[in-house]
């Protein structure tokens, strides 16, 4: 089911989202949850699936209960690809809220270019490009000083290099 429902045109569902919530902020979210959920689930799935057959059998060798494998194993081997996903979604998420607001909104930066289309306005269609392009760039940012926040274990691909 996951992967057939991975396998459908999202980009359809925007009107009908915007029918069932409205063409205010809660359509644009669950149309931006429905872009990225799969990225994530599926990175998320291969993460837990790398985990060593050995590190799981030590584990389990040592007493480690189910929530402990959890905490201890599957999570930080998840975290890693979780942060790769949450790389490639901060601009897919931005691309399904701006098709939302395209698609049916009174306000925002996706009405501000549907509207400075309309006239024919480039320069109003290129900075509505332009601050779109810098957000999804500080959000990235932002993502990648957590994600070296939280994962200060992993090596730095320089060190991989080196071995």
């Amino acid at each position: 089911y996951i992967k057939a429902m991975n396998a459908m045109p999202r980009v359809i569902l925007a009107p009908i989202f915007a029918v069932w919530f409205g063409l205010g902020i809660t359509s644009k979210v669950v149309f931006g949850i429905t872009l990225v959920f799969f990225i994530v689930f599926f990175n998320v799935y291969q993460g837990v699936k790398e985990v060593s057959p050995v590190v799981l059998a030590n584990a389990r060798m040592l007493g480690a209960s189910g929530r402990q494998l959890l905490r201890y194993v599957y999570l930080p081997s998840a975290t890693s690809w979780v942060f790769s996903s949450l790389h490639t979604s901060i601009g897919l998420a931005f691309v399904g809220a701006v098709v939302g607001e395209y698609l049916g909104s009174a306000r925002g930066v996706g009405y501000l270019i549907h509207q400075a289309e309309g006239v024919f306005d480039i320069d109003t269609v290129f900075a509505g490009i332009l601050v779109l392009t810098m957000f999804a760039l500080v959000l990235d940012f932002v993502v990648t000083q957590i994600e070296n926040r939280l994962l200060v274990w992993r090596p730095r691909a320089a060190q991989t290099d080196a071995l």
